[in-house]
């Protein structure tokens, strides 16, 4: 009966889940595997002979990959700006860290060419360094030596991941959430002041001759005139004695009230018409235009007073582009606001709904991208594959956000519900895979192989750390996406990814995996024609 039932794949994949789960919640010592523990179930079915379709890993892959683009792509750009050259040596170091190593060990072990470079990608777990293996050795030794050293590519790489924080004594949340005070100190919070009209430079001027929003940085958000409180326009006048209220910075507070006069204790509280609102960005038309495009002083008789996005306050400029999911705070008359909210949409529905549209669409694009042979010369070529071609196709699609009607971009709770999909899918077939020969291989080819190929995925992390943490003083997120990524190691990104709620291992994963990919693929190459 059962082993009627472990015959259905389905059946399979979700008791090998189900079981992973409860392994993962095991704690021991503070450490458990999480999500990870459903690759080791995985292989143990492997072994006894169960097998999860290829397709459904390619399939659980595809997502995984794809929802993890798509979630970086917005902070990929501006972190391949800001430590895109410590990246990328980093990677360097790791690629060829692990070359070298083969290298050493192939003198020092008589080893043949295809099973060094055989090694070499099954250590780095990628399949597209074993095609350009096989392609450039012509010979089933490098397909062996690849299926030796993948069990522990795959293995190695979480253990390494998951034993490192603790190793250096890293709190990861603590971490992430000093890196997430730090990006946040980069946008000053907004504060508001009040302000008594006493200079007489500004007596008779109106907002827009006095340039405000563009002298000091606030935005004049409330007027009071002879006792009458209003919201108002780039038209409106100042005169001795009004007050006014304004939002921004502590700085541009201070320099308002430099231009303004005498700062009030006071406040202006809104009218009985006049309301202060919180609407949601989720009308596709309006998503990547900018404020001052949509004038909506003059339009609605209302101004936004801050935007709040990612967990951010960020003050209102004219030249600021709004994005699918912003919270604009929005200050005006009733009806006034009533028109501002249908034209942002202010759909909480639609925020949380999914769009499968521009998610197959996106796949479809990353998948025929994968396929792209671009050749250096009649020896050396490269082409992205299916998991990097999805995922640069996710990266730049998600940077854009949006194209005509189409936006490029999930809800985080889609997101999340995808990426663990996926990710579940991709470690079943895996695992089952690596298992099915995995006593046996060892039995035939015995132990040295299998000992060289940990060595290869165990020296380049090492060597990451050395030079990542202890020279370069790259922050352990950070570093964490950088070896996953740098060893081309999907089943390490889904380790780091689920020690922390925080998005920095995936941006820097995301930042390194192309780099990566080309390293290997021309290293491998190399390697395979000039040494004999």
């Amino acid at each position: 009966m059962l082993a009627e039932l472990l015959n259905s794949s389905y059946f399979a994949l979700f008791l090998i889940v189900a079981l992973g789960f409860m392994l993962g919640k095991i704690r021991i010592k503070g450490l458990s595997l999480d999500v990870s523990a459903v690759i080791f179930i995985a292989l143990l079915f492997g072994h006894f002979g169960v097998v999860i379709p290829k397709e459904l890993g390619n399939f659980g892959l595809v997502l995984f990959i794809f929802t993890i683009g798509i979630q970086a792509g917005p902070g990929f750009f501006d972190s391949f700006r800001s430590k895109g050259k410590v990246l990328i040596l980093l990677t360097l170091l790791i690629i060829g860290s692990a070359c070298l190593t083969a290298i050493g060990m192939k003198y020092l072990f008589d080893i043949e060419t295809p099973s060094v470079v055989g090694l070499i990608s099954g250590a780095l777990t990628s399949t597209p360094g074993l095609a350009v293996a096989i392609d450039s050795t012509q010979s089933p030794l490098a397909s062996i030596a690849y299926g030796i050293a993948y069990p522990f590519g795959v293995i190695g790489v979480i253990l390494f991941v998951k034993l490192l924080p603790r190793i250096l004594r890293v709190d990861l949340e603590k971490e992430a959430r000093r890196l997430e005070s730090e990006r946040i100190g980069q946008y000053p919070s907004l504060v508001t002041g009040t302000f008594l009209i006493t200079n007489k430079n500004v007596f008779g001027k109106s907002l827009l001759q006095l340039n405000i929003r563009k002298m000091t940085g606030a935005v004049v958000s409330r007027l009071k005139h002879k006792e009458q409180i209003s919201i108002p326009t780039a038209h409106t006048v100042l005169h001795e004695g009004d007050q006014i209220k304004a939002v921004g910075t502590e700085d541009a507070i201070n320099q308002l009230e430099v231009l303004m006069g005498e700062k009030l204790d006071s406040d202006l509280p809104l009218e009985q018409t006049q309301v202060r609102e919180s609407l949601l960005v989720t009308n596709k038309d309006i998503i990547d235009k900018n404020l001052y495009h949509l004038n909506l002083q003059q339009n609605f008789g209302c101004t936004v007073t801050r935007i709040r996005r990612s967990g951010i306050d960020i003050s209102p400029s004219p030249e600021l582009n709004l994005k699918f999911g912003d919270k604009v705070i929005v200050v005006g008359e009733k009806e006034g606001i009533k028109g501002v909210a249908k034209l942002f949409g202010n759909d909480q529905k639609k925020l949380s709904d999914t769009d499968f549209f521009p998610i197959a669409m996106g796949i479809v694009l990353g998948v025929l991208f994968g396929k792209i042979n671009i050749s250096f010369s009649e020896s050396v070529s490269f082409s992205p594959g299916l998991t990097g071609g999805i995922l640069i196709v996710a990266l730049v699609l998600s940077a854009i956000g949006k194209t005509g009607p189409i936006i490029w971009s999930m809800s985080p709770s889609a997101n999340q519900l995808l990426r663990q999909l996926g990710l579940l899918l991709f470690l079943a077939e895996v695992g089952t895979s690596a298992g099915t020969n995995l006593v046996s291989t060892f039995l035939e080819s015995g132990w040295t192989l299998f000992l060289v190929g940990a060595a290869i995925t165990l020296v380049p992390m090492l060597v990451a750390v050395i030079f990542g943490y202890f020279i370069f003083k790259i922050n352990l997120l950070d570093l964490l996406g950088t070896i996953t990524g740098g060893m081309t190691s999907t089943p390490g990104l889904a380790a780091a990814d689920s020690m922390t709620d925080s998005n920095i291992p995936s941006v820097a994963y995301a930042t390194v995996y192309p780099i990566a990919m080309v390293f290997l693929i021309m290293f491998i190459q190399v390697i395979a024609l000039a040494i004999k």
